[in-house]
């Protein structure tokens, strides 16, 4: 397969840029136009083309094999919807160094073309493009198009090695191509749609309630400056405000600065009351709700919904959300719960098919630290979270209400990773259940006597990270599915990419070595407990993958979000979708064989009102 290396330059100016407005917006927009571009195939001279779109469409469709190459740039969101959007090519494959670049030196070092380029020594990016600042091509003299022809072509030779190390010297592993691919595949050919009707509507709701809220809670605009008043307010919505140790004092502080982390959280919180609140305390004009609603709104006048899914976004290597609409935070609790979610459509013909890895993190805990009782419970379809109330409660397992159930999902899902009482209680309190502190002691307590073998796990999460920090290796969980890499400071995960922990440094404590690494918001604490969280969500990241790539092979993937997979398909083909689909959320690679995963179906026709999936004797879906 050939290696078709491209790249782009397209007119921009102070305020139509990729700096100013999303990809989607300026791509789309009848301001948009290409400058030139230059075009690679494999190792041969690189050529430099400009003229008119239909000019550039004739010339590309005649002169280069697509459907049978692999399209490569850096960026390939942005180049890669030039071509599917302006020119209707579509290649076999696309590339990206820029995504190849996140998962080989993790999400804490630069990604840029200019970045790697010089990281590596192989030429330097050039800077004519800032000499184009408002010029559209007809403003171009030979001269101008001559240099800025050899400042793309730079561009295009740089991204080419940069290719070619990455996959040779640095042996990027080859499956996870596949896996760019299907991300940027979501933007650069969409296929979503979104209901214009039910965005307009939710967008005056939001407005309206936005009106009623400060007189609900019982709080003028004066008096939102007030700690105090505002903490209650946050109260009135069943928010716990957040809180910090002040620095000065040492005493416990309400945590409401636009600085403080938790509290720019719940600028993003699931119940668009909290949003608006904290919007008016730092007085913002629309909520992050409002924002967002707005923006699938100007994106439904242009046409489908481009999902842009970020390749290895976080730590831990799962994705993220891009181009400012995260869909991986749409709201699935609240008063608006799922609007947003059921604005997201299929075609007229077609159905949505969302699958949903169940458990997979707290699958992947007890089966990393042979937690055996309770990797048997999940492999026989046990309620898992049942036998945990069971135990908390000293009940038989029948005998266990909805609400022992849930405090039984809560520790499940929520102590597994070393969280204290305090922390435990407060989570349970955010989901309306109250539990006194002793009480939150005693279930942690019996969550981590049932559990003994994770327990364990966190201390020898621990100790590697002692021996990462001296240099040396240690175990983590299950043989043979991570290691630790005391040189790179770092833990490879079964798909060969490395999760890092930059300038690992340790200070002597009370309790021991304290751990902390850099990241760019600053350092990070990193003990055991929270180690055995990373890892897992790496784990389960990778068994995602896989699982994606191959739904793939039959079904195109529209988006994941967080460990759910969704399709669409045509209404005649959802039974035989569904069960496929199914049966690829149940599929685990080799080093994994004995992971009891799971993959849970629903079907409809919008994202937010996805039903369960249940075949009838007729072979149509009971939808």
């Amino acid at each position: 397969m050939d290696i078709i290396t491209i790249d782009f330059e397209t007119y921009y100016d102070k305020t139509f840029s990729l700096s100013k407005i999303t990809t989607e917006q300026y791509v789309r927009s009848p301001d948009f136009e290409v400058i030139g571009l230059a075009v690679k195939v494999n190792d041969e001279e690189t050529s430099w083309l400009s003229g008119g779109h239909s000019a550039l469409k004739d010339y590309l469709l005649a002169n280069y094999d697509w459907e049978s190459s692999a399209v490569l740039a850096h960026n390939t969101m942005f180049d890669g919807s030039i071509l599917s959007w302006l020119f209707d090519i579509h290649p076999k494959l696309f590339l990206d160094t820029m995504c190849m670049g996140r998962g080989l030196h993790g999400v804490e070092t630069g990604a840029s073309l200019k970045y790697l380029s010089e990281m590596y020594g192989i030429g330097e990016k050039g800077d004519e493009v800032v000499h184009a600042l408002g010029k559209h091509r007809a403003d171009f003299t030979d001269d101008d198009l001559s240099r800025y022809g050899d400042y793309c072509i730079q561009d295009v030779e740089l991204t080419y090695k940069l290719f070619n190390i990455f996959m040779v010297k640095r042996a990027f592993p080859k499956p996870e191509l596949k896996v760019i691919d299907v991300t940027i595949r979501m933007f650069i050919d969409p296929v979503l749609e979104l209901d214009m009707g039910k965005l307009e509507e939710h967008l005056d709701t939001l407005q309206e309630q936005k009106e009623k809220l400060l007189e609900e809670c019982g709080i003028e605009k004066a008096e939102l400056m007030s700690n105090p008043k505002f903490a209650k307010a946050l109260e009135h919505l069943n928010v716990i405000p957040p809180m910090k140790t002040s620095l000065r004092t040492g005493k416990e502080a309400f945590a409401f600065a636009k600085s403080d982390e938790d509290f720019k959280a719940l600028q993003e919180h699931e119940d668009p009351r909290v949003q608006a609140l904290v919007a008016a305390r730092i007085g913002l004009k629309s909520t992050l709700e409002e924002t967002r609603t707005k923006r699938f709104l100007d994106i439904s006048l242009r046409g489908t919904l481009p999902v842009p899914i970020k390749y290895y976004a976080a730590h831990t290597g799962r994705w993220g959300g891009s181009d400012k609409i995260n869909l991986q935070n749409l709201p699935s609790r609240g008063p608006n719960a799922k609007v947003l979610k059921s604005s997201i459509c299929a075609p007229e013909g077609y159905t949505l098919v969302e699958t949903d890895s169940a458990q997979i993190e707290a699958r992947v805990l007890a089966w990393l630290s042979n937690q055996t009782e309770l990797v048997k419970a999940f492999a026989n379809g046990d309620d898992v979270y049942k036998i945990m109330a069971s135990a908390i409660y000293g009940k038989p397992v029948g005998e266990i209400n909805k609400e022992e159930r849930f405090v039984g999902k809560t520790t499940i899902l929520g102590a597994g990773y070393g969280m204290g009482s305090i922390k435990f209680r407060d989570q349970l309190k955010n989901f309306g259940v109250e539990v006194s502190e002793v009480e939150a002691k005693r279930i942690i307590r019996i969550y981590r006597e049932t559990n003994y073998a994770i327990t364990a796990l966190w201390r020898q999460a621990q100790v590697a990270l002692i021996s990462m920090y001296q240099g040396g290796s240690a175990p983590i969980g299950r043989e043979g599915v991570l290691t630790v890499e005391p040189h790179e400071k770092g833990v490879r995960l079964p798909s060969e990419l490395l999760m890092y922990y930059n300038d690992l440094q340790a200070e002597e404590t009370e309790r021991g070595l304290q751990f902390t690494y850099k990241t760019r918001r600053g350092r990070t604490k990193i003990y055991g407990g929270k180690l055995i969280e990373n890892v897992c969500q790496g784990i389960a990241r990778c068994i995602m993958a896989d699982q994606m790539v191959r739904i793939s092979k039959r079904y195109r993937v529209l988006l994941t979000v967080h460990d759910s997979v969704i399709c669409c398909v045509e209404d005649s083909e959802v039974d035989e979708a569904a069960a496929y689909v199914s049966e690829c959320m149940r599929w685990t690679p080799e080093w994994a064989n004995t992971l009891p995963v799971r993959g849970d179906v629903e079907v409809g026709k919008n994202y937010g009102e996805c039903v369960e999936w249940k075949p009838n004797q007729h072979g149509r879906s009971a939808v």
